[in-house]
């Protein structure tokens, strides 16, 4: 499965470089996409919207406002999911992703991994 990042930092202490490294850990092949060029382990990241292809999962760290920016990409990849990590909670784009067959979730990626619930 195929997960796509998107807010990746090079930061440490935010939870999309957390995010990254535990999707790593659990053997998930990541892409992502941040505010700015960098790297988290193996999976280098930039600002641009790529054409990703079999993207199973789409993790958000950005909030709805920024989100605006996203919503025709993220359409445009037709992920099976997409999850609204604490804080990127928007009820106009889940309703969205919900009228294109995606299944919509609001929970902690990290979480999701940590109980084998991912």
């Amino acid at each position: 499965m195929k997960t796509l990042v998107i807010g990746a930092s090079i930061k440490p202490e935010r939870y999309s470089n957390k995010a990254i490294n535990s999707l790593l850990a659990h053997g998930h092949e990541v892409v992502a996409i941040g505010a700015k060029s960098g790297k988290v382990n193996s999976v280098a990241f930039n600002k641009e919207l790529v054409p990703f292809t079999a993207i199973d999962t789409v993790t958000l760290y950005i909030n709805p406002t920024i989100q605006k920016d996203y919503y025709n990409y993220i359409l445009s990849l037709h992920p099976r999911r997409v999850l609204f990590n604490p804080g990127t909670e928007n009820d106009e784009f889940a309703a969205m992703l919900k009228a294109n067959n995606c299944i919509v979730q609001e929970a902690c990626t990290l979480v999701l991994l940590s109980i084998g619930a991912y």
